[in-house]
């Protein structure tokens, strides 16, 4: 019942918003085209602002061309994305919440810092599933636009479940076809989290400091920012409070374990 998985990033709508008023961002991209969702909010946040949307996306959803072409403000690229983002400028704020690997969220961070730093632009990026099951397993859409040193053995049939490494046949979480999931959990170059982490880590040996905030909930949201920014100060007292909080965290796994539940009754049926 993929129903009752609530799973988009516009649950996290008042944090996002709020960050993106804070920042008085007017142009925004959107990695990962979510018609009905979060772009639907972006869309009416930029035309309030004067602004664009740019959405990424090779395959939207079908409907996502109608809804498109009501909106003479949102521009769409049906490229992937580290192939769309040198194309762009004077990006005020980002969101990535396309494919869910190390290679892709790592050369995406290093792509958008790179466009923020030739545009002099703070940066301001939200990340979607920096927690499980894709914080430290890769997950592939199309596992062939992946280098192959940097992708992970992986499968399009077996589940992840919560504290067990390895996937299992035709059990737990798993894209039934859609995407596939790396075979094992952790390690070098392995998740969401880790890309985050490993291009923070780069940039602090670099001298440079930048915020990080891990949200719990509907698969986690990352908040990454410029600390030299103007509004800085505004976001972090807007988000900190929201900054690994167990309360978020606890409600999550027992989220996440009825979700589960579900997935076994329906296996088992």
């Amino acid at each position: 019942m993929p129903e009752l998985l609530i799973h988009s990033m516009s649950e996290f709508a008042e944090i996002i918003l709020g960050a993106l008023d804070l920042a008085e961002a007017a142009t925004i991209a959107e990695i990962g085209a979510e018609y009905g969702g979060m772009s639907a909010l972006l869309a009416d946040h930029v035309a309030a602002r004067g602004g664009r949307l740019i959405s990424i996306d090779p395959a939207p959803k079908p409907e996502f061309a109608a809804w498109l072409g009501e909106r003479p403000h949102v521009t769409h690229l049906p490229l992937p994305s580290l192939e769309a983002i040198p194309t762009l400028s004077n990006i005020d704020a980002w969101l990535v919440d396309g494919d869910h690997n190390w290679y892709t969220v790592y050369h995406e961070l290093r792509a958008i810092d790179a466009l923020c730093k030739r545009d002099d632009k703070p940066l301001l990026a939200f990340l979607h599933d920096i927690h499980w099951p894709g914080g430290r397993r890769d997950m592939y859409y199309a596992p062939d636009r992946i280098p192959a040193e940097f992708r992970q053995p992986h499968s399009f049939d077996g589940g992840a479940l919560p504290g067990m490494d390895a996937l299992r046949p035709h059990r737990g979480f798993r894209g039934m076809g859609q995407f596939a999931l790396a075979l094992h959990e952790g390690g070098p170059r392995n998740g969401v989290l880790t890309a985050v982490e490993d291009f923070l880590a780069e940039e602090h040996a670099s001298g440079r400091e930048l915020g990080f905030c891990e949200v719990p909930g509907v698969f986690g949201l990352g908040i990454l920012f410029a600390f030299d920014a103007p509004w800085s100060a505004a976001l972090a007292d807007l988000v900190v409070p929201f900054h690994q909080n167990k309360l978020l965290a606890t409600l999550e796994a027992n989220r996440l374990a009825n979700y589960l539940r579900v997935i076994e009754y329906q296996d088992a049926g």
